[in-house]
Parts: structure tokens; sequence; C-alpha cells
């Protein structure tokens, strides 16, 4: 016979499940005895286990007995921030930006005040603040963009909503808030390549022979920075003309711990398959022909394709800067030929143009959306809706002869 579980003696408490939209979650409740030597009933929603409902209430009941028990609503939201953010399970890169922007630009504002007194008025003045004074590097005094004060807004509610899912807070005071509307944060404009211009680079480039193959396969495929330098050989099949796009290297700054190069999901954690033209296979074969000759172990299977000499990671934002000292070298040198050189685009750009060009010359945004390994064609939509291709006076002629009855 399994052994039963030991009763628990009145006041311990227990945990017990829920029904949800979301599925089944587990509440704890028990007695805690206040600082000031009071006791209270408390209860707390929103775990995702049984284990970890009780795991909390163990937490609440040990710092009950040591006398340290602290109602969660009064809790400072710098500490409840810090607590928040440990606690996530997102990509390393995206929890350390979340810290990065809850120490920069919401601990020095808001740090002492107490959950349950955070009103959406405060939150507004921060808002206001860090448009006209929220930087905190070399440009102190100056505002932050309205992109990133939308995505201060993004952390700060997430963390909120997490509070009142656990009966931490009645309400969310960030629902009512006004950050930057979703116009005014808008992305840096894109500037694409004509398909003209990227010719002009890519002849360019090869002539210079450092980092061209990257460079190409870049404009070839529309992948992202940190999909290109975290592809290895075996995700390559230059017999079938395909890559497998599986994994993304992205840059994680964690105060204390430094700079680290790690290695994870793509954006939208799906993998997917990009066909390459015969001519990009080509290069492929020659460029993996040369890495061996380097080194034997740079052409193995599962070493990355475009990593350094010694085979590690390329640092993604070194990279860019790269392509950044490339292209001004190319627009000298053409000037000085009397040629007239591409205009001087971001890295990220090359992904642009790849959509572009391929939404302009009538291929269908599904097919583009997943080469671009965006999450839906709906995203493709709103980012390249001013690109795809329309006929207004066919649209105008269609109508005027259907109202005639011509």
């Amino acid at each position: 016979m399994s052994e039963r579980r030991a009763r628990r003696k009145p006041g311990e408490g227990g945990a017990y499940a829920y029904k949800t939209t979301k599925g089944t979650r587990y509440y704890f409740k028990c007695t805690v005895t206040k600082s000031d030597g009071t006791k209270e009933p408390i209860v707390r929603r929103g775990f995702p286990t049984e284990t970890a409902a009780l795991k909390a209430m163990r937490e609440a009941l040990v710092k009950s007995d040591k006398q340290e028990w602290i109602d969660p609503s009064k809790q400072p939201l710098g500490a409840y921030l810090d607590e928040w953010a440990n606690g996530l399970r997102l990509a390393p890169s995206t929890v350390a930006s979340y810290k990065k922007n809850i120490r920069l630009h919401l601990k020095p504002h808001l740090e002492t005040v107490p959950l349950a007194l955070l009103t959406t008025v405060k939150i507004n003045t921060l808002y206001r603040k860090l448009e006209t004074s929220g930087r905190s590097d070399h440009k102190t005094g100056e505002g932050l963009s309205p992109r990133t004060v939308r995505y201060i807004h993004t952390i700060l509610r997430a963390a909120l909503q997490d509070a009142v899912d656990s009966d931490r807070l009645a309400k969310n005071p960030a629902d009512r808030a006004n950050p930057p509307t979703a116009k005014q944060a808008k992305a840096p404009e894109m500037h694409p390549w004509t398909a003209a211009q990227l010719r002009v680079f890519l002849d360019w480039s090869r002539e210079d022979g450092r980092l061209y193959v990257a460079w190409h396969v870049l404009a070839m495929t529309g992948m992202r920075r940190g999909e290109l330098l975290a592809l290895r050989w075996r995700d390559v099949d230059l017999d079938a003309h395909t890559v497998r796009i599986r994994r993304s290297v992205g840059v994680v700054r964690v105060k204390g711990e430094g700079v680290q190069i790690k290695e994870g999901d793509t954006k939208t954690a799906k993998p997917r398959v990009a066909d390459i033209d015969e001519g990009t296979a080509a290069l492929l074969k020659v460029f993996k022909r040369e890495r061996g000759g380097l080194a034997l172990q740079l052409a193995r299977d599962d070493a990355l394709v475009f990593g350094d000499i010694e085979g590690k990671h390329r640092h993604p934002e070194r990279f860019s800067r790269t392509f950044k000292e490339h292209l001004t070298r190319c627009r000298k040198e053409l000037q000085s030929q009397g040629v007239e050189p591409p205009p001087a685009i971001r890295l990220h750009d090359l992904r642009h143009t790849h959509a572009t060009l391929l939404l302009a010359k009538g291929v269908p945004l599904k097919v583009v959306s997943e080469r671009l390994g965006h999450a839906s064609a709906t995203v493709t939509l709103t980012v390249y809706a001013h690109v795809l291709p329309g006929n207004q006076k066919d649209a105008a002629d269609t109508f005027a002869a259907l109202v005639s009855g011509g």
C-alpha cells in the first residue's frame, strides 16, 4: 500500500487545483504571522504545478516563523521586479534585456514604491520622464526613443499582470497607462537596395574576399544575422540546395557577468527550411573546401559555417560593424572609380532587400513569409505592405466598367 501523505496541522495550509481558460492552475492557502505578531490567512494563486504552490507556501511559512513575512502587495516594486525577472523562462538574451531595462529605467524611479501603491498616474509620469530625459549612458539628459519606452511598458505590464495572476494585486495599473503608440514606436525605417545595387556590392565584395560568402548567403536567403552565425554544415544540404535554419546566436549582457555569446532558438522558436539557388550552393561547396583547407575540424558536420578561425561563434555585433566598415570601403573605392556606389544601409537591410525584391516581383506573400521565418504571413504583410505590387489603374477601370455596365 502506498504511503499516505502526512496530514497537515491546522494553519499549515495546503495546495489545491482550480480550472482556468489556460488549463489547470494551483493555489495555496495558509496562516502566517506578520511582523507585528498578528496572524493572517493568505491565499496565493496562479502556480503552474502543485509542487510550485507548495514550495511558495513553505517559503511563506519559513518567513512567518522568523516574523519576516511581508504582505506581497506591500513589497517594493524593485524587489518584486528582480524576483519576477529571475523566474522568467525565456531566451537568455530576452531575460538579460528585461533585467537591463528594469535596472536602468524602472528601478531608479519606482524601486521603493510598494506594489499596492503603484498607480497608473505614477506609471504615466515615468513614461513622460523617460521620453524627455531617460538616457542613462553617455547621452545622459536626452530622452529615450518612443520604441524603447513602449518596450519598457511591455516589460512592466507583463510583470504586473503576473502579480495580478498570483493575487498580489487586485488589478494591473499598467493596463490603462499611456505609453507611446505603436505608430510612434515604429521600427527604424528600412532601406532596401535595388537588385542592381545589391549586384554591385556583391561583385565588389567577391574581389575583397573576406566574408563575401556570408554577405552573399544573407542576401540570397533573407536570414537573420543570428541565424546565419549559428548555421552548421550539417544544416546545409549542398545536393538538395536547402538550408535548415534551426538556431540563432545572440549577445547576452548581464551586469557583473560580462558579455556572453549564446546560441538558442530562432525568434519564433520554429525551425524552417530555405531553398538556395544553384549558384549559392556552388559557392558554399567551394567555401567548405577552403574552410577544410584551413583546418579539418572547420568543415566537419558540427562545425559552424561562418565561425571564426578557431571554429567559435562570431560576435554578432562585431559582425554588423564589420559589414558597415566593409560597405564604407566599398562606397569609397567605387566613388573614386567614378562608379555609382550602393547607398549606406544596415546589415539587417540585406534581409529587407531579399523580401522587398521578391514581393515586388510578385512572389506569393506566404512563400516570402516562410523564407523569412515570420510567425505568420500577417507579420510579413504588416512590415512590407508598402512594397506589395498593386495596380490601382486596373482597379479603377474595372470598377468603372462594372458601374457603367460595360
